[in-house]
């Protein structure tokens, strides 16, 4: 057929860059001492990067996990079926040491070299990097157990990835789930009715449902169950020593927003084989720092899918042209593009920041685990709720080529509303994080001493952090106001990060507009007199 047109004013493919390649992180990544990761970090971002990548995630979304429960003679079997490029997905992960490797690591750092990697292999997709995160995330837990850590964790630490339903002790590696809310609780997981019955040889039967398990064909499982001594937390294994299947039935699949790729699962436990993990009666205080563990990886995620989003619209409108100009030369769309870099950046470093306070916890640091204990809650709730704007706006910088399912947009907008509602909603964060002060004042202390290390830089910081100090001090309808306060820690730890480490034009962006009140809620708002374009020379297109 005969051209009707010649096409001009195309942007080319995003591809053949380094998703690595981010001052805000490589610089977090040094100051925790973990500068020895950035080699592999580099190799990862080109590979991120990619066309191939890209076809990976592509695929493993449009053809989204297929729930088999019965043979073709009628047995049980229970199994997921995934595209291949899932597991292509899941074997770099693994093979990059984004689960629990670094637990096993010795070398400075490596959780927050690890967290480097999970943000940046996450911008290529985020389905996969659930199982990739209860993985990295159940150490803690079956660390109250050491006869079941002794051998679970070298293999939940190994970097090859061996799927498939085998018993556990025989496999190369293994993939953990975590399966905690049921129907009638969600997150009040105290209303959990499934049922533990101790057995003779030190195990217990689980009989019971779970409304949400997440990746159903990982190998193991932490769940929690009501034994006799009370609500308590197990280990289910998808196989069982003597190689038969558990009673793990797989009821369906979830028809879910986004996160497609991933198999989120409706459970019944038929006398499903567990062991106990830590103590009868303290499920919740065993399994919390595996719920801590995935809720940074919910802050991380949300800091990634905002790069991955800045990234793509500063692409587009850098090569796009409109009304004589390119749309990034244009004066409207420079301060939309430069607010969506400040955002992104404030998201990254706090992420990051929190990263390295899982390391110095970890090396005995007690006022980084103070800090932690606090800004996670904090930046759970604030970051997360951050990520489905910021991808909305990106996704408008693209115009209808944005909303058009072949340019990633859509997932990426899809997908932005999940680490917001996983590990707890809105009020579960911003009330966990008002649980944490009640209980330990010292929380408080801690992580406004981490703000205050920016005092005396940017009076509008100093302004900002003095009405929050009041706000704390203010004990009327505490819990009413709580996602107020929340929003207002998380602010000025932002600030206070950006102001210490940030590049100053990104700095002094963010205090004019999230903390001198200069911002008018849009994206797109930023006061006259900010540098555009250095902020914009934060991401290279």
């Amino acid at each position: 057929m005969a051209a009707t047109h010649e096409v001009t004013n195309q942007v080319p493919d995003p591809f053949g860059h380094d998703v690595a390649e981010d001052p805000t992180l490589l610089a977090a990544l040094h100051r925790a001492g973990a500068g020895w990761a950035e080699g592999e970090l580099h190799d990862l971002g080109r590979l991120a990067g990619s066309e191939q990548a890209w076809d990976w995630g592509r695929l493993a979304n449009e053809h989204p996990p297929v729930l088999r429960t019965h043979d073709r003679y009628g047995h049980r079997i229970d199994e997921v079926e995934f595209h291949p490029y899932w597991h292509a997905l899941m074997e770099t992960a693994v093979g990059h040491g984004l689960h629990a490797a670094p637990w096993q690591d010795g070398r400075p750092g490596a959780h927050t070299a690890r967290a480097a990697k999970f943000y940046v292999w996450g911008q290529v997709e985020a389905g996969h990097t659930c199982p990739v995160s209860m993985t990295y995330a159940a150490v803690p837990a079956l660390r109250t157990t050491p006869e079941l850590a002794s051998w679970l964790e070298p293999l939940l630490a190994s970097k090859e990835y061996d799927f498939g339903l085998r018993e556990p002790r025989t496999k190369r590696g293994l993939i953990a789930g975590m399966s905690m809310t049921e129907k009638q609780g969600g997150s009040d997981v105290r209303a959990n009715t499934t049922a533990a019955v101790p057995d003779p040889d030190g195990s217990y039967r689980l009989t019971g449902h779970k409304w949400f398990t997440s990746a159903p064909m990982s190998d193991v499982f932490l769940t929690l169950a009501q034994a006799p001594g009370g609500l308590s937390c197990f280990l289910l294994p998808r196989v069982l020593p003597d190689g038969s299947r558990n009673r793990i039935l797989i009821q369906r699949l979830k028809d879910k927003l986004g996160n497609k790729s991933n198999a989120s699962s409706e459970i019944e436990y038929d006398g499903a084989t567990g062991w106990l993990v830590g103590e009868e009666g303290r499920g919740v205080r065993t399994i919390i720092e595996m719920v801590n563990m995935t809720r940074l990886d919910c802050t991380i995620g949300a800091a990634s899918g905002m790069r991955y989003g800045t990234f793509r619209a500063l692409q587009h409108t850098t090569h796009r042209r409109a009304f004589g100009a390119a749309l990034v030369d244009q004066p409207l769309m420079r301060n939309v593009l430069a607010d969506l870099v400040v955002e992104s950046e404030a998201a990254t470093a706090v992420a990051m920041r929190l990263a390295e306070t899982t390391d110095q916890a970890l090396g005995g640091d007690e006022n980084a685990a103070l800090v932690r204990r606090l800004g996670l809650a904090v930046a759970k709730y604030w970051v997360c709720k951050r990520g489905p704007v910021h991808a909305a706006e990106a996704l408008e910088c693209l115009g209808g080529n944005g909303y058009a399912e072949e340019s990633g947009m859509p997932r990426l907008y899809r997908e932005a509303p999940l680490v917001s509602i996983w590990e707890g909603s809105g009020n579960v964060a911003a009330l966990d994080a008002l649980r944490a002060m009640a209980r330990q004042p010292a929380v408080v202390e801690a992580l406004l001493g981490e703000i205050q290390l920016a005092a005396g830089v940017d009076r509008r910081l100093d302004a900002y952090l003095g009405g929050l100090q009041k706000q704390l001090g203010d004990p009327s309808e505490t819990e009413y106001r709580t996602r107020r306060l929340v929003e207002q820690l998380a602010l000025a730890l932002q600030g206070s990060l950006l102001i210490r480490y940030g590049d100053p034009a990104v700095a002094d962006a963010f205090c004019a507009s999230r903390l001198g009140g200069d911002h008018g809620g849009a994206f797109g708002t930023l006061p006259t007199g900010v540098d555009t374009a250095a902020i914009l020379a934060r991401v290279q297109v």
